[in-house]
């Protein structure tokens, strides 16, 4: 049988080392060897004895995604086998975090991660209670995290003499190091002929990066 759909490109190809990596642009590889975590339902294909669950949030965890609706909901993954991920053929990326390194990033961008790598839901500081969004999770320790967007992400630098303003829908990341306070763009008067459709804003100020995806859509939230 011939076709392009059998090119090298697209074939699956052997384990080489446990742990993550890219199948391509919109799918990533876990070589399992013990256990990792991931979004739920987000498993597209696996070979091998692997058992998939559940994973509870810790009752810290659970209570805050309540107040919040904001959060991960996880499946934990165990055994000896490969497994994809995808969601909704959104691009993918692995990070690799490192001791002293922490990133925080939108529940809703979180594909799958290894099991050494510690996550807690996080507040906004400056955001109070307002906009689900900006309660994130907080990622550090050690290990490599996968993450989708919608489109090509945005990485934008952030120092002290620049500080950067994202719109609260289209955030992806940013480094957790980094200080965030909600900003107001648009005037009374204009909030009374109907408004910008730019209201309000994170400001992130420090030395630090922010990721933005090229989209405003709301999305469904995590493990919808």
């Amino acid at each position: 049988m011939q076709s392009d759909l059998f090119a090298s490109k697209n074939m699956a190809q052997p384990p080489s080392a446990p742990g993550m990596e890219l199948q391509n642009d919109k799918c990533v590889k876990y070589t399992v060897n013990g256990e990792c975590y991931a979004r739920q339902g987000s498993m597209v294909a696996f070979r091998g004895n692997l058992k998939f669950e559940k994973k509870g949030q810790g009752v810290g965890n659970f209570l805050k995604r309540q107040v919040t609706g904001e959060g991960l909901a996880l499946m934990a993954i165990s055994g000896q086998g490969e497994a994809w991920f995808a969601h909704e053929a959104e691009n993918c990326f692995v990070v690799d975090i490192a001791p002293g390194d922490s990133l925080t990033v939108n529940g809703r961008n979180v594909l799958c991660f290894d099991a050494g790598l510690h996550y807690e839901i996080g507040v906004v500081k400056g955001a109070g209670m307002s906009g689900g969004g900006l309660f994130n999770s907080v990622f550090s320790g050690q290990g490599r995290l996968g993450v989708i967007c919608e489109g090509t992400p945005i990485v934008i630098p952030v120092s002290q003499q620049a500080p950067v303003f994202v719109d609260t829908d289209a955030v992806v990341g940013w480094s957790a190091q980094l200080q965030t306070s909600l900003h107001r763009s648009q005037s009374f008067g204009s909030m009374i002929r109907g408004g910008s459709g730019e209201a309000v804003q994170l400001r992130l100020d420090g030395e630090g990066f922010v990721i933005v995806r090229p989209s405003e859509k709301q999305p469904a939230q995590a493990g919808n």
